[in-house]
């Protein structure tokens, strides 16, 4: 699993739906995910800051949480399946965990509001992530062919023996 922080609520250009847009601690992936416009409010309140003047579904739902004792130890979006994304919320009350099967708009307007960090598993980036920065992955991959080039039998070999130096010690 990765771990992503919300980068901010996009437009889609042709269809001028919201997006959520996850970034991870490299700012090199960005996962886009379509949302409704309720949601994409709801996180960009809580992202801003902004306190209601009552408590809408979300800051409910928190408010709910804290009643009861209990935290948000993360999100989860696990999987992707025709074109939909699948979350978890992860709950914890004393020593009893739960996870609950969410919306990842819904679990990331809690997740902003809880401070709980986003999970996203790695099939699920590979699979719909974007590359933010092109030159940085194509200059990664210059330098991997470069070490891949420069390398000799020797290497493996010397490596092996120190190895097993290493464990015999």
């Amino acid at each position: 699993m990765i771990e992503m922080k919300v980068a901010g609520i996009a437009l889609d250009a042709i269809t001028r739906s919201p997006i959520a847009l996850l970034k991870d601690s490299s700012e090199r992936r960005a996962l886009p995910i379509y949302i409704g416009q309720d949601q994409a409010k709801a996180i960009m309140g809580a992202i801003e800051g902004q306190t209601p003047p009552r408590p809408l579904t979300h800051d409910l739902m928190v408010n709910v949480l804290d009643a009861w004792e209990m935290s948000v130890t993360r999100v989860i979006i696990h999987a992707l399946q025709d074109n939909t994304f699948y979350a978890l919320l992860c709950l914890q009350q004393g020593e009893n965990t739960r996870e609950i099967d969410c919306r990842p708009s819904d679990a990331i307007a809690i997740a902003v509001r809880t401070r709980s960090p986003i999970w996203v598993m790695e099939e699920v980036i590979v699979e719909a992530s974007i590359p933010v920065d092109r030159d940085a992955d194509e200059e990664e991959k210059k330098a991997f062919k470069e070490f891949i080039s420069n390398l000799r039998p020797e290497d493996f070999i010397r490596g092996q023996s120190s190895k097993n130096n290493e464990e015999s010690s």
